[in-house]
């Protein structure tokens, strides 16, 4: 089993990156672990304090149980994965049952900074775009998928996001081995890793 990191700041095009190497590969080999699945629960809160949640923080994410269903996963155990919805801070009742599989890809912005979850990773890869670039992105994701309005999201870019980012995730740029700049649209990057999961595989 090969287990890939991929990291990078919100907006950068992480998930155009994995969707561009699970196209690029035979099919039904990889299985996605979104770190986004493992944030909180955080029902309990008062929509207040929801509000005030920092999803940019370490500590939003819970990587215990991130990490034990990817030793599980890589032991050759099914696991049922979290669903956390943005809109409720809540998790779901239900799951998503995923298989072990070839590839494993653990995507997030975040999935760099936790050392116990880097060693488990064979390849680990930062998507790395301008901030004006990702800035619009967040902009038309949030209020698209997220419900935000314009001044919404602005704001919780200036609280949260903008300073997250260059406290924790632009750092974790340094323990990846290959960086991806320009995300998705780096065709050439794309192709190189998928050469490299592909020989990998074959040996």
């Amino acid at each position: 089993m090969l287990i890939i990191g991929i990291a990078g700041g919100s907006g950068s095009g992480k998930s155009t990156v994995v969707n561009q190497i699970i196209r690029n590969l035979p099919k039904d080999i990889v299985s996605v672990i979104p770190q986004d699945a493992y944030y909180r629960d955080n029902r309990h809160l008062s929509s207040e304090e929801r509000a005030r949640i920092n999803f940019d923080h370490p500590s939003s994410i819970e990587f215990n149980l991130l990490i034990k269903q990817l030793d599980k996963l890589k032991s050759g155990t099914s696991v049922e994965m979290p669903i956390y919805s943005y809109v409720t801070c809540a998790r779901s009742k239900e799951n998503i049952p995923v298989s072990p599989k070839e590839v494993i890809i653990v995507e997030g912005i975040l999935v760099l900074t936790n050392p116990r979850l880097r060693k488990r990773m064979d390849i680990k890869i930062f998507v790395d775009a301008d901030g004006d670039d990702r800035l619009m992105r967040i902009i038309r994701r949030d209020i698209e998928e997220r419900g935000r309005s314009f001044q919404q999201v602005l704001q919780h870019y200036e609280k949260f996001v903008k300073p997250m980012h260059l406290q924790f995730i632009e750092p974790t740029k340094r323990y990846a081995d290959i960086i991806v700049p320009q995300g998705g649209q780096n065709h050439v990057a794309i192709d190189v890793l998928v050469s490299r999961i592909k020989m990998h595989l074959h040996n």
